[in-house]
């Protein structure tokens, strides 16, 4: 049966505009559909924008710093709008860029909401096409509990659309995104309230960087609430947050930044198809197929690790395997991963916990090292780096890498690929470091 494409991709976020470029290369032809803008979260409404005003959230300390260099400098005024305009500016050149590399591609572009018709058929706005494959890749949206007032918060969505900077701010939930935030909107000036379900942030993250992370945030003045969401509602001083069990706060703004984020898989078709759908997400194999042959998903939307990166690697895995004649099936572990909080978190590997569940106490052996940086010992200023490494005994191999501190995450990005090779401690021991800086602890860690 002849088809109207080789692929069709719905969703043009990095992982779908990644796979679809990559099969157009090989010379498939190739449609994608986006009813938003081009480039998805990350782009719009994440990691770019989102970096852009972590920069912007340094210059106040890095004034402060600056003192004990023997600079001085007259106190400057932050301007939250030029801070939005730049920053969504660049988010609008990044569109373009992107509807290049599609053109470039000779990729058909759809505006529109795709859905899936049958297995083989695609339906978009008011046309219907064929393809031989389908790939989906349409992210994900953040979660709103079903609370009263809920529609009064914002998301992390939203953020990079306010017109004013608020004076307070109530952000939910102790994930990455909420701490990201958290900790920008803090360093800009805002009176920042987080209130996590938990009693330590950053889930899933190694104990020792959840505990360094979350004292640094209180100790640059950001208040940390363990208490459950109840209701919000207006008030003629705010928005007032009704909390479990410390009554309520006042606030300007509630930031739903933290409460997660699920697939986004309304309105797609999948119930015409024998795509399996659990816990809100599409469920693949390892090369990245779903219960129907000829259909795939990558990124966000198979909740696997929820990263752009990794969704890029999916797709380009997916590409060249089907298109390019490389066979190849991407590997989740030893995946690094970073936090752009104050101070940065950056990670690759097990954590602690994971490493003892696998191999037991007495078969790891754990490294660690907190120090202030050189960097702050002329302004006096008690900033600390945390370093930890988790070695197996019986190889040496490391297992895990963890880090808390300036560039972290630049840092964490070359020990991954020694972790990713095998390297051993021994490894890491012959290695001679850099002085001085703060990366060379991780090869005179004893």
């Amino acid at each position: 049966m002849a088809y109207d494409f080789d692929l069709f991709v719905i969703g043009a976020g990095s992982g779908g505009i990644a796979t679809a470029r990559r099969a157009a290369q090989y010379g498939a032809k190739v449609a994608v559909a986006e009813f938003d803008r081009l480039g998805g979260t990350c782009v719009n409404r994440g990691c770019v924008p989102k970096k852009l005003m972590v920069y912007a959230s340094h210059f106040a300390s890095h004034v402060q710093e600056a003192a004990g260099y023997g600079w001085t400098f007259e106190p400057g005024n932050f301007d939250w709008g030029h801070m939005i305009k730049a920053v969504n500016d660049e988010v609008t050149r990044l569109n373009a860029i992107y509807q290049r590399m599609i053109d470039n591609a000779e990729v058909a572009l759809y505006k529109g909401h795709a859905r899936i018709v049958d297995f083989h058929t695609i339906g978009v706005a008011d046309q219907t096409v064929t393809a031989e494959k389908i790939l989906i890749a349409v992210g994900g949206k953040p979660s709103r509990p079903n609370i009263p007032g809920i529609d009064l918060a914002i998301t992390s969505d939203e953020i990079f659309s306010l017109a004013q900077q608020p004076k307070r701010m109530v952000i939910f939930g102790g994930g990455y995104i909420g701490c990201e935030f958290a900790c920008v909107l803090n360093a800009l000036g805002t009176d920042v309230t987080q209130i996590i379900r938990r009693d330590k942030i950053l889930r899933g993250f190694d104990e020792d960087i959840r505990t360094e992370v979350q004292d640094a945030m209180l100790r640059h003045g950001i208040r940390i609430v363990n208490d459950e969401l109840v209701s919000l509602e207006k008030h003629k001083d705010g928005l007032q947050v009704n909390l479990k069990n410390n009554n309520m706060v006042l606030t300007d703004v509630v930031g739903l930044s933290a409460l997660g984020r699920t697939p986004r898989l309304e309105n797609l078709g999948l119930e015409n198809t024998r795509v399996d759908v659990e816990k809100g997400a599409i469920v693949v194999d390892a090369h990245s197929q779903t219960a129907e042959s000829n259909i795939y998903a990558v990124g966000d939307c198979t909740d696997r690790i929820n990263l752009t990166p990794v969704a890029i690697n999916e797709g380009r895995t997916f590409a060249d395997t089907h298109y390019g004649g490389k066979r190849r099936v991407m590997g989740h572990e030893n995946v690094p991963s970073a936090v752009f909080t104050t101070p940065e978190v950056a990670t690759v590997g097990m954590t602690e916990i994971q490493a003892i569940e696998k191999y037991g106490e007495a078969g790891i052996k754990v490294y660690r090292s907190r120090f202030r940086p050189m960097y702050y010992t002329l302004p006096k200023l008690e900033e600390k780096t945390l370093m930890k490494l988790i070695v197996h005994v019986q190889t040496d191999k490391i297992l895990g890498a963890h880090m808390v501190g300036d560039s972290a995450a630049e840092i964490i990005q070359g020990i991954a690929i020694a972790v990713k090779m095998g390297a051993t401690k021994a490894n890491f021991d012959a290695t001679v470091g850099i002085h001085p800086s703060s990366a060379e602890e991780f090869v005179t860690m004893r």
